[in-house]
């Protein structure tokens, strides 16, 4: 009967405890602007500002059709740039956007936006090609092409990929290996190195978190 007591005092003061003890806190991704980042991602204009959304744009796919930012309105997703004859870091990029695109191929509100910087030779018939090639999803991968200042602004102003540009006609200007998450606020919740498994593995684990907030 002794050891029946106790144990019944145990069992009410683990509940007791569990009841009264601090919770937690559930981690929250922070929301970037240009005042978090390094200097090398800022551009000089926007250096200091705490506050920060993604401003509109308007580019065309590897299927012709206009995308903009009504096409990722209250959708997640997911930035890098890219051109369709690099040799070097854009196959990583690829590869492991292809890993993104597979954990969230029955998920309609995560996309992901690949921006040529070499759009004088990206035209729409090359990145169909370059889609076809890398068994892209026409309704979940857009790849991105379009006059090179609004490639290069976007870069800049809007997903923080570069801050400065060299001035000479170098595809490599713009060329970075950094992956960016946008949420269904047009802010900016993460950048990755797209060119890492590990990485592009917590990328694939914050867009969960983001999906279940």
């Amino acid at each position: 009967m002794k050891k029946k007591l106790i144990l019944f005092i145990g069992i009410i003061l683990i509940m007791v405890w569990y009841t009264l003890a601090p919770k937690q806190e559930e981690f929250i991704l922070p929301i970037f602007t240009p005042s978090d980042l390094r200097y090398n991602l800022v551009h000089p204009s926007l250096v200091g500002k705490t506050e920060h959304t993604v401003p509109d744009f308007s580019f065309i796919d590897q299927n012709g059709n206009t995308v903009d930012e009504k096409t990722v309105e209250d959708k997640i997703y997911v930035v890098d740039f890219f051109f369709t004859s690099c040799p070097s870091i854009c196959i990583d990029l690829t590869n492991n956007l292809k890993e993104v695109q597979s954990a969230f191929i029955d998920n309609e509100n995560v996309l992901i936006l690949s921006h040529s910087v070499d759009p004088k030779i990206d035209n729409i018939e090359r990145l169909k090609k370059y889609a076809d090639i890398n068994n892209i999803n026409n309704e979940k991968w857009f790849l991105l092409t379009g006059p090179i200042e609004d490639i290069i602004r976007m870069a800049q102003l809007g997903y923080f990929a570069i801050a400065s540009v060299p001035n000479h006609n170098d595809n490599s200007l713009i060329h970075t290996e950094n992956v960016i998450l946008i949420d269904k606020n047009r802010k900016i919740r993460g950048i990755y190195n797209g060119t890492s498994m590990l990485e592009t593995s917590y990328l694939i684990d914050d867009i969960n978190k983001l999906l279940s907030y």
